[in-house]
């Protein structure tokens, strides 16, 4: 009797444990003054609060380089129609320069406890963002960050490359908001990542995904209330510009 006890508190606080909400910084935690969007200073400040993650954006530059920017624009220029010396040379808004995917890569190894959440962007044609996920996964080897790196993305192509061509155990989880539960395990993918809007109107989605196996990520929640809803219906990531509410509403 006394082991079964032992083994029902350990199963219940393990329940507990997976259940447990976890916050992840919206574009790094960029709201710390002197830091900006998708810069390694965004991102450094979500590795120092302890989020469980930091989301960045990626895209190839004209002349094929991996940068951490959401675009399309970068000041004048369109960052996917533009050269990588050209974009580099503009500062941002805290007048940092644009990192590059490996920039961004050696930023979170040297603080893994925070997972880096790479969103690759859509890009004009199928066989560019294939080549886009190839070199991106490649990258993410090259850093040994296979363990430490989570990806997103809208388009269900690339979401479909990365199932297809990531390692086992590669967490791919879909942003669009037009699939189901259902559709997206059939696709492979490992959990859906949905904007609050969407959520509301499908809460019978939270329950859905876990029953299969799929986490829940809501993006990208702000206010306290709806922070609050995604904490009381037990969606498993929030992403937030404000790491620091959502912590201190989860007693972290």
């Amino acid at each position: 009797m006394k082991r079964f006890l032992i083994l029902a508190a350990s199963l219940f606080a393990a329940t507990t444990i997976f259940a447990q909400t976890q916050v992840i910084a919206h574009r790094g935690y960029h709201a710390k003054e002197g830091s900006a969007h998708n810069t390694i200073s965004s991102l450094k400040n979500a590795q120092d609060l302890g989020t469980y993650g930091s989301e960045c954006d990626v895209n190839e530059t004209a002349d094929g380089v991996l940068v951490v920017i959401h675009g399309p624009k970068h000041g004048k220029y369109n960052v996917q129609q533009t050269d990588f010396a050209t974009l580099r040379a503009q500062a941002l808004a805290n007048g940092e320069t644009l990192p590059t995917l490996d920039e961004y890569l050696a930023q979170a190894k040297k603080n893994t406890a925070t997972k880096l959440i790479i969103e690759i962007k859509n890009h004009p044609t199928p066989e560019q963002e294939a080549r886009v996920v190839k070199n991106v996964l490649a990258a993410v080897k090259k850093y040994k960050l296979r363990k430490d790196v989570e990806y997103i993305g809208f388009s269900r192509y690339v979401c479909d490359q990365l199932v297809k061509n990531g390692p086992k155990g590669t967490k791919v989880a879909y942003l669009n908001g037009n699939l189901t539960p259902e559709q997206c395990k059939e696709r492979g993918y490992t959990g859906i990542d949905y904007n609050i809007g969407v959520m509301k109107k499908h809460p019978e989605w939270i329950k859905q995904c876990h029953d299969l196996g799929l986490t829940v990520n809501v993006w990208t929640v702000n206010d306290t209330d709806n922070l609050k809803w995604c904490i009381d219906n037990g969606v498993d990531y929030i992403t937030t510009d404000n790491p620091v509410e959502a912590n201190r509403l989860l007693g972290k």
